[in-house]
C-alpha cells in the first residue's frame, strides 16, 4: 500500500476508532453486550472509570485524524496501550473462569485496534 493511501486510511481509522470509544464502549458495555465487555459481577465505580479513559482518548484521536503525524505518540500510546490492556485482560480471562467471555469481547478488540493503527502508521522510511 502506498504511504498516501495508508495515510488516509490512518486518518480515517482515527475518526472511526475516536467515534467508537466515545460511542462504542459505553454501548458495549452497559447495554449491547455488558458480558463481553464489562466485569463479572459488574463493578460500575470501574466500568464508569474505563467509560471515561476511553470517551476522553477518542477525543484525542478524533482530533488527532487532522495531522497524524503532529500526534505520532498519541497514536503509539494507543497502540501500545491497548496491547498492554489487552494482554492483561487476556491473563485474567485464562486464570478467572468469569471472565472468558472477554475473549469473545473487548480482548480481541483491543488487539485490533492496536494492529490497525500500528500497520497504518508511517515508517520512517514512508515520511523521508
Amino acid at each position: 500500500m502506498q504511504p498516501e493511501q495508508k495515510l488516509a486510511y490512518l486518518k480515517t481509522a482515527l475518526k472511526v476508532i475516536g467515534v467508537i470509544y466515545v460511542v462504542g464502549v459505553p454501548l458495549m458495555m452497559m447495554w449491547i453486550w455488558p458480558a463481553g465487555w464489562g466485569w463479572t459481577p459488574a463493578q460500575p465505580e470501574y466500568e464508569h472509570m474505563i467509560m471515561g479513559v476511553y470517551a476522553t482518548l477518542g477525543v484525542f484521536l478524533y482530533q488527532a485524524a487532522k495531522d497524524p503525524s503532529a500526534n505520532a505518540s498519541l497514536i503509539w500510546f494507543t497502540v501500545w496501550s491497548n496491547i498492554v490492556h489487552g494482554g492483561v485482560m487476556f491473563y485474567y480471562a485464562i486464570v478467572d473462569e468469569t471472565d472468558r467471555i472477554n475473549l469473545l469481547g473487548d480482548v480481541p478488540a483491543l488487539f485490533l485496534v492496536a494492529f490497525v493503527l500500528w500497520y497504518l502508521m508511517p515508517t520512517e522510511k514512508s515520511v523521508d
